[in-house]
């Protein structure tokens, strides 16, 4: 008995000296992600830390070797504001145990919209590679928003992410309008450069609001509340997800280039008997009153030298509406799912052979015309041979089919990315926002300079600065001269200068002149990114020039 009562107290203490284990684990401080190593912190303005930890937890952050201190409240949210400073760096931020390296303090830009501020460094490498391969910079940091949404409530996080400077390990996939706006915005100010991309491909304005913002706009107000329910989005989720599951299911079941007996990408098949049609006509995408959507295949015989027998070569198929794959000589070298990305694929050594040889693209349409775009580049590059792939190709469809299924972008929905992508970031202070975003609201243009005013307004009041800078890229032109659609964006280009000239400190940045007729992505966004930051350098030497006359 003496020995189990022993065992009992001992247990009792064992028990007991975990209960403090976590206790003491449970205490610890929780920064927001924002808080990593290579941060970046808005200048000469107060600077606020904040976090989470237990109830009544004493919080102290060591900064510039001052000693700052706070108690989390009854929630466990705590928030310290400390002095504002002086550009430099790099810096050691402490909170209790936690260490927060290479710390910079500089100006900090919010570069947010759709696909053109997202669109990143390595797709526009065709016009600007010698100069992205060539720079280095550790005084400019950017770090990404991950995609992602919230229909319920403003969040107070984000999810894993982190600061990263512009080297060649990480700025592929930096933000290509917001890599040349920082650069020229260091040449200009030789401060540190934080750069927050929550940007997002296809979205509307509507989107980046709060609710409080579209309770004007009922709408959307009551758009955004059909997706409130959780199990709604899934049960949608699923059912377009097996849709589109039954459809690709029934294009490969009938396709009848992959179950011939030789399938049509064999560098040996026989296509003598199809018909040959010019890569950019429109005959064989149609019926004659509308599109064939499915499969189309097409092949093309081209030759090599000996000198570059077996070498490995570059392929570049300009852009392709709407999925593709291809094939050289039986091997498949790429494949892309939707219409807007570059087709840049690379042939493998010992693929190509001296004399013939077949390249095949199998194309899938899922909706409206196919086509190979015009005025790309279309051709095999293999040292400084040059061989062009224009002109007819070997044509036979597949298997037609009817449209694909539709599928909900839930990130389009009305409030979802404000609540997930721009509240977490509500203690952050910002020089100034950069916007570029509109392709999405082109058709609903007449409505956009009232949505953008109160998203500006929405934004000035999240980040608690009334008088925060915003710059608006113009839409860059887009379509064909002889396309109706053309005029709608000059329409919207003008919605866009109303909410500039109506508002404060909102600067319009021209951007039609820059556009591509054939790509909503025109590539230069080098000359957008140095007139962003032209214009913001010159409205931080007039505030300068405003304050000094107020202090007088």
């Amino acid at each position: 008995m003496r020995y189990i009562r022993g065992f009992r107290v001992r247990l009792c203490w064992l028990v007991a000296l975990l209960c403090l284990s976590c206790t003491f684990v449970s205490a610890k401080v929780k920064l927001p992600t924002l808080f990593s190593d290579g941060m970046v912190i808005q200048r000469d303005v107060p600077i606020t830390i904040w976090g989470v930890a237990d109830t009544k937890e004493d919080i102290v952050v060591t900064f510039l070797k001052k000693k700052y201190s706070c108690q989390a409240d009854s929630s466990g949210n705590w928030k310290i504001i400390l002095p504002a400073q002086k550009a430099g760096g790099p810096y050691i931020l402490q909170i209790n145990d936690i260490t927060v390296d290479d710390v910079y303090l500089g100006d900090v830009w919010l570069c947010s919209g759709q696909s053109n501020m997202e669109l990143p460094v390595r797709r526009v490498m065709d016009m600007f590679s010698q100069e992205v391969d060539s720079y280095e910079n550790d005084y400019i940091r950017h770090i990404k928003i991950p995609n992602t949404y919230n229909f319920h409530e403003p969040q107070s996080d984000i999810s894993a992410t982190t600061w990263k400077t512009i080297n060649q390990q990480d700025v592929m996939n930096y933000s290509a309008l917001a890599y040349f706006f920082a650069k020229s915005m260091y040449d200009k100010t030789g401060v540190p450069i934080g750069i927050v991309n929550a940007s997002w491909g296809g979205t509307p304005v509507e989107a980046w609001m709060s609710e409080g913002a579209i309770e004007q706009f009922p709408k959307y107000l009551n758009d955004k509340r059909r997706y409130e329910d959780d199990e709604y989005l899934r049960k949608v989720k699923e059912l377009e997800g097996y849709a589109y599951y039954r459809w690709n299911q029934a294009l490969y079941q009938g396709d009848k280039g992959l179950h011939d007996t030789l399938a049509w990408y064999a560098r040996d098949f026989d296509d003598t008997l199809w018909p040959s049609v010019d890569l950019f006509s429109t005959a064989w995408g149609g019926n004659g009153l509308n599109p064939i959507n499915g499969s189309h295949w097409f092949r093309k015989e081209f030759d090599v030298t000996e000198v570059n027998n077996e070498k490995e070569a570059t392929l570049r198929l300009g852009c392709i509406v709407d999925a593709d794959s291809v094939f050289v000589n039986n091997t498949f070298v790429g494949t892309t799912s939707y219409r807007y990305p570059p087709r840049i694929y690379t042939i493998p050594a010992g693929v190509l052979k001296t004399g013939k040889n077949i390249i095949t693209v199998r194309l899938i349409s899922n909706g409206g015309y196919p086509e190979f775009v015009k005025d790309k580049p279309y051709k095999i590059i293999c040292n400084n041979e040059v061989i062009s792939l224009e002109g007819n190709w070997k044509y036979q469809l597949g298997c037609p089919m009817p449209q694909a299924p539709s599928t909900t972008f839930f990130n389009y929905k009305p409030v979802g990315l404000y609540n997930a992508m721009i509240a977490p970031l509500h203690n952050l202070s910002f020089k100034g926002v950069v916007w570029y975003q509109g392709e999405s609201n082109v058709s609903q243009r007449n409505e956009y300079a009232t949505l953008l005013t109160a998203m500006i307004a929405d934004w000035r009041n999240t980040f608690n600065n009334d008088n925060l800078p915003f710059y608006i890229v113009e839409l860059a032109d887009f379509l064909a001269p002889n396309d109706p659609g053309r005029g709608g964006w000059a329409e919207f280009r003008l919605e866009q200068a109303k909410v500039a000239e109506g508002s404060t400190n909102v600067h319009l940045i021209k951007n039609s002149d820059l556009g591509e007729w054939n790509d909503i992505h025109p590539l230069d966004k080098k000359t957008i990114g140095n007139r962003v930051a032209e214009s913001a350098w010159a409205n931080m030497q007039a505030q300068k020039e405003l304050k000094k006359k107020i202090n007088k």
